[in-house]
């Protein structure tokens, strides 16, 4: 009786051991990689549902109603690939540790069009820049997409162009009326700059029509580049200047009489009143600097 007692004690704490053991197996061994056709998808949901995942269920990446899309029949395999022990075979992201190059591949699969073409040997590729490095692909509202906050993800990198943002004379970045990709495409292009026009100019007059011309009398920098005078993203100096006026204009004009004079503190009030330094400087009288039509214009003066 004593020896049937002891068995039975031993005997169901191993049984319950060991089922145990099969329970927690089964809940956590995946499928090798050699038998991933046999992996649900839907699986993925089970451990990975949470708030950073569900939102992309509301977006033109996940809709499963279009029979024609990959996600309609291989879900979230579509880009992460092949589930398995390892999984997922390819993760996203600044920390992912799959090379950037096979993570933009998933995305080129599929957006290697449009203003995309140039992605290939743009600064951002040759930079080895994942695209999920500033895309949320799960997010309803990409931040890099919305006006309200793509500067926010721009600026992470590119903080010199940040700094500048703060200066008294700067485009409307901060006020939500400008954004990055309205003069630059990130994804490349054939100009310097990523601009989305060729040229510097190009780009500017997209906006600023009125300096376009052509004009009777050209002035020779405005139609070589902008960024001679300005400074696009901000400056201490009035309409985003690189320097104020005499000076800029000096560094070109260097001709007799008043384009060479050299001044200094000695023209400002209350010791003098030069009105080549007061105000406005040059553009005093010379206000149509980039280019009139006016038979007597030659001097930008009318």
């Amino acid at each position: 009786m004593m020896q049937r007692l002891i068995s039975t004690l031993i005997f169901f704490p191993t049984l319950l051991l060991g089922l145990m053991v099969l329970d927690v197996s089964a809940e956590t061994t995946l499928p090798s990689r050699a038998d991933r056709d046999l992996i649900d998808p839907s699986n993925c949901l089970g451990c990975h549902n949470d708030n950073n995942i569900q939102p992309i269920f509301s977006t033109p990446h996940a809709q499963k109603g279009d029979p024609r899309t990959n996600f309609a029949t291989k879900e979230c395999e579509t880009c992460h690939g092949p589930g398995g022990e390892d999984h997922p075979e390819i993760a996203f992201g600044a920390l992912s540790k799959t090379p950037v190059e096979e993570q933009n591949r998933v995305c080129l699969d599929c957006h290697d069009r449009g203003d995309k073409v140039h992605w290939q040997n743009s600064s951002h590729q040759a930079s080895d820049i994942a695209c999920a490095a500033c895309h949320r692909i799960h997010a309803v509202r990409d931040p890099v997409v919305e006006k309200s906050t793509q500067i926010q993800v721009c600026f992470t990198c590119h903080t010199e162009q940040k700094a500048q943002s703060f200066l008294r004379s700067r485009h409307p970045f901060r006020e939500g009326k400008m954004v990055c990709s309205d003069c630059h495409n990130p994804h490349g292009s054939t100009s310097d700059f990523q601009l989305k026009e060729n040229t510097v100019t190009e780009t500017c007059y997209a906006c600023h029509t009125e300096k376009r011309g052509p004009f009777l009398w050209e002035h020779p920098p405005v139609q070589e580049n902008c960024a001679l005078c300005h400074n696009p993203h901000g400056s201490t100096q009035d309409r985003l200047l690189k320097v104020r006026t005499p000076f800029l204009c000096q560094q070109c004009h260097s001709d007799r009489f008043h384009p060479s004079t050299l001044y200094d503190g000695s023209g400002l009030p209350p010791v003098g009143a030069q009105s080549r330094l007061l105000a406005e400087g040059c553009l005093n009288c010379h206000y149509f600097v980039h280019g009139s039509n006016h038979p007597a214009g030659a001097a930008f003066t009318r």
